[in-house]
Parts: structure tokens; sequence; C-alpha cells
């Protein structure tokens, strides 16, 4: 009976990253780092700047190479496969700095998410689809996308991200730079994707919401994986608390 419930708990797993490690140029940024994320779920990734965080999604997203290690989705290897075979998986990168294209307006930058012929069937009702998630898109979107607020440049980002229907959305900072009443909206936006069976995988510089919004977590410092678990119980792990989250444990009086 133990191997079927085995093989049922990695059936979960929609990826799985083993041992990679990346360099840049003479530099090697990731050592040995293996996570995995599970099927309907939201996994994160917390660390300091420079920790490893967005290279490690760009590593699932084909744009840097590993040297070492391989990635799994679905069980299948596609360590070697190019950044348009994987978006053609159904693998979904929302960059830090969202990236888009300023002279365009809001709906030509949506369409941009289905680029690829197998998508372009869906296009326009994926465009509602996003607009029914994003009301605020549909307002504006015959506006240029350089004039939104950093807000509603984010929701187009990750509008973006999800027309190609991700079964793995990656978000990388999706609140970087943006005032606290929109990272309120934005991490709410993210919770309403997710509670859609959006399985997704998070770097957050807001360690606080990150956690809060996930349900599993990976603690990354100096290109490793030095700490993984519920995010239940990473935050409620001292070294998290004191490093992540700036709460100091109190000392006992005596």
């Amino acid at each position: 009976m133990a191997e079927p419930q085995a093989e049922t708990k990695q059936n979960d797993k929609i990826l799985v990253a083993e041992g990679l490690e990346v360099s840049y140029g003479a530099t090697q940024v990731l050592w040995g780092v293996s996570f995995s994320v599970t099927r309907g779920k939201v996994t994160c990734m917390i660390g300091s700047n420079g920790a490893g965080k967005t290279t490690s999604l760009n590593t699932v997203a084909g744009m840097l190479r590993a040297k070492n290690g391989r990635l799994l989705l679905n069980g299948d290897d596609i360590t070697s496969l190019s950044p348009r075979d994987r978006v053609r998986r159904h693998i979904s990168l929302v960059p830090e700095g969202r990236q888009l294209w300023p002279g365009m307006s809001v709906e030509e930058n949506l369409l941009m998410g289905c680029f690829l012929r197998q998508f372009r069937p869906k296009a326009h009702p994926g465009l509602e689809r996003i607009y029914g998630l994003f009301p605020r898109l549909k307002e504006r979107r015959h506006q240029m996308a350089g004039t939104l607020s950093g807000g509603e440049q984010q929701m187009c980002a990750i509008g973006r991200g999800l027309m190609s229907e991700p079964q793995l959305l990656m978000l990388d900072e999706p609140s970087l730079g943006l005032a606290p009443r929109l990272v309120d909206e934005i991490f709410e936006f993210i919770t309403n994707i997710a509670r859609q069976g959006v399985t997704i995988l998070l770097v957050g510089q807001n360690v606080n919401y990150t956690l809060q919004i996930s349900h599993y977590g990976y603690v990354m410092e100096t290109g490793r994986i030095t700490l993984e678990g519920s995010t239940e119980m990473l935050m409620n792990n001292e070294f998290v608390r004191r490093a992540y989250l700036g709460i100091a444990e109190e000392t006992p009086s005596k």
C-alpha cells in the first residue's frame, strides 16, 4: 500500500527542481538548489536580495540554463527545453519590474501573452477572463501601458501572464515599489487567482504578505535553500521571525 501513496504524493508535484547549479559567466549563483511546487497550491521563496530567488525563476522559465541538475514538469524532463517550448507547456513568468511595452495599449500588452499560435484561438475569451478579474484594465484597455499607475501596470503584467492559461504561474516580486494600499490590492488579486486553482510559485519582497497567502515556502541564502516547510512553520520559526519579519523574540523576565 505504501507505493501507491508515494506515487500519488509525487503526482501532486507539478514542478520538481533537482540540484540546480547556475552561473553568470564564471560566477556561480545557485548551488545544488532543489525545490518542488505542489499542484493547485501557492509555493513561495523568500530571502534577501541576491539570494538566488529570481535566478531560480528564470531558470525554470528557461531564460537561464542550469549547468547541473534537472527540472521536471509533470514528471517530464524539461531541462533542455527552450523558453518558447516551456511557454508551450503552460509555464508563465511575470518578471520583476513588470516589463510591459509602454507604447502599446493595455489590451495589446495582454494579447502579447498569447503570441504563440496555439494560444491565439483563445485570445478573446482570455481577454474577457482577465477583464473579469481586473475590471480596471477593461476601463483602461485602450490606454497606453506606460501611463498606468504602478498597481495597474502590475495588474496588466499578471493578466498578460494568465493569457496563456498557465499550469504554473511564477510571480517575481509583484509588490515591488508599490504603495502599501496597492500592495494589499495586488496580494488580494493573487489570492483570488490561487482560489481559481492556478498553481503559483511566488517570490516576494514583502515576506509577511508572501507567507500569509502561501502554503509552503523555501528560504534562500547565498544561492542555497537553507530552510523549508509549511508557511505556518516558517512564520513561527525564530530565524525567519527575526531576519525577515522583524519580530524579536521576547526575553523571559527574571
